[in-house]
């Protein structure tokens, strides 16, 4: 099953200047530990919510035909080929506050986010 995104046509890796996705410290830390057990960590985007998109994190055994490799701060992870344009540019950070903790997106290609933050608009 191929998914295509709205608003993102098909493209070539080639045919692009990219910017890429880092991590920060923070975040290349809990990808390590996330990696630990062999698996890989692989970022990628839904259609969801009121303004579009959704990221999704999955931990997977082996890297995707479709994903690209990015390092950062010591760190491995994939981000699956057709949400690359959205992602392009992403600084990914983990925060951790009182007892919650997730990944913070600082997403440059972001126009729009729904008012609880689930979703966002491109």
């Amino acid at each position: 099953m191929e998914n295509h995104f709205q608003g993102v046509e098909e493209f070539s890796l080639q045919d692009q200047t990219w910017r890429g996705v880092t991590a920060t410290m923070a975040a290349a830390n809990r990808i390590l530990a996330l990696s630990q057990s062999g698996s890989v960590v692989r970022f990628s985007v839904k259609t969801s919510g009121c303004t579009g998109y959704a990221y999704v994190i999955e931990q997977q055994d082996n890297s995707q035909v479709d994903d690209v490799q990015f390092e950062s701060n010591g760190c491995v992870f994939y981000v699956k080929l057709n949400a690359l344009p959205i992602f392009d540019g992403t600084e990914i950070d983990f925060v951790r506050q009182g007892l919650n903790q997730s990944f913070i997106y600082h997403n440059p290609n972001v126009k729009t986010e729904c008012g609880c933050g689930e979703s966002f608009g491109i």
